[in-house]
């Protein structure tokens, strides 16, 4: 089983393609897709790049345990958790840009 991630290209936020086709915050929310998926994987992520508004697309090996997606590697474990870390500059701390119900970013 494998979900779509990548990265808002504003704010570096950590988002995941949902069964609706839209990117989302939510790793729970994330479309699911089987190794008979594959076509339909692949032009989501060819028809992604063309928007330019997601970066660093990555396919990432996931399993459900007790009905919720965990991903295999840790790295995105840490990802679907959020920073370990708080966003400062010069002592103020920033929150990351959250997408609307349209799933795009501002450019």
């Amino acid at each position: 089983m494998e979900i779509l991630t990548g990265n808002e290209l504003t704010s570096g936020g950590t988002v995941y393609l949902d069964n609706r086709g839209l990117w989302v915050q939510d790793l729970q929310a994330a479309r699911i897709f089987g190794a008979e998926d594959g076509a339909a994987r692949d032009a989501a992520l060819a028809a992604t790049r063309d928007t330019g508004r997601i970066i660093s697309l990555e396919i990432e090996e996931v399993t459900l345990d007790q009905g919720l997606i965990v991903p295999k590697r840790l790295r995105e474990r840490i990802r679907a958790t959020g920073p370990t870390a708080p966003l400062t500059l010069n002592g103020a701390i920033f929150d990351r840009q959250h997408l609307g119900e349209d799933g795009h970013v501002s450019i």
